[in-house]
């Protein structure tokens, strides 16, 4: 035996009724909001009351001590049932047949919601600000803990209530409501990978070294084409700031000490002959002093000549 309280108490309205989804009375069009059809002896009841509109409901499932809110579209319904949205049965945890009982309420005008939605799929819309703007509009009411349904382009995506101002439920009918976004529950974080210094020090191992600039490390050949009658020794850089040793032979250190700085002597006796050209150089010098002194012009020291012969 099924048991209605058709009694109403009071100058508040609160009945119980049988749910059932939205699906059941060919009316699909209200899944994109959150008003329920009701039966046309709630409308009576409400009608006598004294109460603010829009009408709003709260839902209270008491089985799971499960609560929502509402608004109502239509007094359609058979008497002891009413057909709500699937997504807000789901809220509630009800099945079909299950018992819901609905009180009217006041709710406070919104100033501030926080949505989260589930997938990021919903943000990969061209303009998911636009789409929701205009999904809210079928909405009387939300409270934070409910996840609504937006459809969209065949889809259906969900977003969770996860914070709403000044009170856990609000009204958002007529009002201005800064409505602000969470990262997608299937969000993920791109993970960063932590450079070590051993990797970068095996980077820089691996990098090839550039070739350095070693002057006269060449194969000397002959004019004449004829072989080499001995091996040049291998060029030995010395420390940093210090010029390759050019070695082609026999001089010594001590003797390419000796040599001018900035100049190339070629040749094994070039140190040798330096002495001699200084006495040739020496040599000339004096061929080009004069032996004598040139003598100096001395007025009226020439021959006496006489006119008379």
């Amino acid at each position: 035996m099924q048991y209605f309280d058709y009694g109403y108490h009071g100058t508040s309205f609160e009945q119980t009724y049988r749910c059932y989804p939205a699906s059941f009375i060919d009316k699909a069009h209200i899944e994109n909001g959150d008003k329920i059809i009701m039966p046309p002896s709630a409308l009576d009841r409400l009608a006598s009351l004294h109460i603010d509109y829009p009408m709003l409901f709260e839902l209270h499932n008491v089985a799971t001590e499960r609560v929502s809110h509402c608004g109502v579209l239509e007094f359609i319904a058979e008497e002891g049932l009413i057909y709500m949205p699937y997504w807000m049965m789901e809220n509630l945890l009800l099945q079909e047949g299950d018992l819901v009982r609905v009180k009217n309420t006041t709710l406070p005008k919104g100033t501030y919601v926080k949505l989260q939605p589930h997938t990021s799929d919903f943000l990969n819309i061209s303009n998911p600000k636009a789409i929701l703007e205009t999904t809210l509009r079928n909405f009387s009411c939300l409270t934070t803990g409910d996840s609504i349904m937006v459809a969209y382009n065949n889809k259906k995506y969900y977003i969770d209530i996860v914070e709403s101002k000044p009170s856990n439920a609000i009204t958002i009918i007529e009002t201005d409501c800064e409505v602000d976004f969470a990262p997608p529950l299937d969000y993920k974080e791109p993970q960063r990978l932590p450079l070590s210094s051993s990797s970068s020090t095996q980077d820089e191992e691996s990098l090839p070294e550039e070739p350095k600039f070693n002057p006269f490390t060449g194969s000397g050949r002959r004019l004449d084409g004829k072989a080499l009658t001995y091996q040049p020794p291998p060029v030995s850089t010395t420390s940093k700031g210090k010029q390759p040793a050019v070695s082609g032979g026999r001089p010594t250190a001590a003797s390419s000490s000796r040599q001018t700085q900035g100049k190339l002597v070629f040749g094994s006796n070039s140190n040798a002959a330096a002495p001699q050209k200084r006495k040739e150089a020496a040599k000339e010098k004096k061929v080009e002093e004069p032996t004598k002194e040139e003598a100096k012009f001395q007025a009226f020291t020439g021959r006496k000549y006489s006119l008379k012969g």
